[in-house]
């Protein structure tokens, strides 16, 4: 474990040329480009289709609502994430470093959810009075719900009704397409289409069980959950866990051991979920689905990465140290890691990363982790920075890397 206290003196790389800085904004990340390419291709659509049929509104926005939701469904983001990172490091770094940006695929979803909204409110305003109007008008109403609800500024204040919103209203909405659709004589497309996105939405929940688990706490800030009812996920994964399974979900990463079957969770308090998760020490748990994709899967497109972490950020960073698949270096800024997390967890890490760099803000202070960051990726010889923090420092080390020239990638918001 070595620290030093000189390293904030590190001088950065110069900021990219103007337009170049420019495409690294936070305002143009790949995920707000997504959303409006879905925009621009229904915006295309209109103007080519000049005064579309009620049909034709019908259907568009049945196809945008059914990619909203297929984005999200997990087989299809663990295909995404399998298809991105595909191509070998021999591939030329900017094609490596705008795949790597797959998991803002969000914006796919935000895009199909908006402009299937705005296609269903128009085939709303063309229906004429009767019982599909009626239907037509409750339905967008609860779609507008959706999406209010959903915005960045509720949806992190308020986060247990978002996703309980998200969820009864969606499957109510569902029951309401449905309804419409039947009543406005269909054809085989609507019907096949509605039954793959219904099947989408209720395959995790025909994996609903509750299990077992096996909780170890170092200390009053985190708890080791660990797993073994018959899986052993991919690293990389994470699983969600509830205790109310119609109330609220939350992931975690999963850490598996080579060579040992099951898994473990690092579970750190951080809100009134998983405090109490830590207080109460359940012996059961509900998950549900399967193991999902997360970001640092795109380890595998570059030749050596730095992963840098806060806190219990370590968890999601630990089954790619431990797989050691891409050469890898850590930077980790923490409380007195050994107090905190165990000396039995410090020295698993410590064991696969010698040279790893790990700060314990209890006593030098919380460092400026965009220096210590390129630090690592100057001496390492990396080519991409993965950062797995909270939200605001995770945005401070990409963007402040990216505009640097500097592939680096970590959770959004929407991830």
């Amino acid at each position: 474990m070595t620290t030093s206290l000189d390293r904030d003196t590190v001088d950065l790389p110069p900021l990219l040329p103007g337009v170049r800085r420019l495409l690294k904004h936070p305002r143009l990340m790949h995920y707000n480009r997504l959303a409006a390419l879905v925009i621009a291709a229904n915006l295309g659509f209109l103007y080519a289709s000049w005064v579309p049929t009620p049909a034709t509104m019908g259907r568009t926005a049945l196809v945008d609502l059914a990619l909203a939701v297929l984005v999200r469904q997990q087989y299809v983001i663990n295909l995404l994430f399998r298809l991105a990172t595909w191509p070998p490091t021999s591939w030329p770094l900017r094609i490596r470093w705008t795949l790597g940006k797959v998991y803002h695929f969000g914006g796919l979803h935000v895009g199909g959810a908006l402009a299937g909204t705005a296609w269903f409110l128009a085939l709303t305003i063309a229906t004429p009075n009767g019982p599909l109007m009626v239907l037509g008008w409750t339905l967008i109403a609860l779609l507008a719900l959706i999406v209010a609800t959903a915005l960045p500024a509720f949806r992190s204040r308020h986060h247990d009704h978002f996703e309980k919103i998200h969820r009864f209203g969606g499957w109510a909405a569902l029951a309401l397409f449905w309804t419409h659709t039947l009543l406005a004589a269909p054809g085989p497309f609507e019907v096949t289409v509605l039954a793959v996105v219904t099947f989408s939405v209720a395959l995790p929940w025909l994996r609903l069980r509750k299990v077992a688990v096996r909780l170890e706490r170092p200390s009053p800030h985190v708890v080791l959950a660990r797993f073994d009812h018959g899986e052993t996920p991919f690293a990389g994964s994470s699983t969600a866990i509830s205790r109310s399974p119609l109330k609220e979900w939350h992931s975690f990463a999963n850490v598996p051991a080579p060579g040992e079957p099951g898994f473990r969770l690092t579970i750190s308090r951080a809100g009134d979920w998983t405090g109490a998760f830590i207080d109460d020490l359940p012996p059961k748990v509900w998950v549900k689905g399967i193991t999902t994709a997360g970001v640092a899967n795109i380890e595998t497109l570059f030749t050596k990465v730095v992963y840098v972490a806060t806190g219990s950020g370590i968890g999601p960073c630990l089954p790619h140290l431990l797989a050691a698949e891409v050469p890898s270096r850590l930077v980790w800024a923490t409380r007195d890691p050994r107090t905190t997390y165990g000396d039995a967890l410090v020295d698993e890490i410590l064991a696969v990363q010698p040279h790893a760099l790990v700060w314990d803000t209890s006593r030098h202070g919380k460092p400026d982790m965009v220096r210590l960051a390129y630090e690592a990726y100057r001496d390492f010889g990396a080519e991409a920075v993965i950062c797995i923090s909270n939200k605001k420092l995770t945005w401070q080390v990409v963007h402040g890397l990216e505009r640097r020239g500097i592939p680096a990638y970590g959770a959004i918001w929407d991830s």
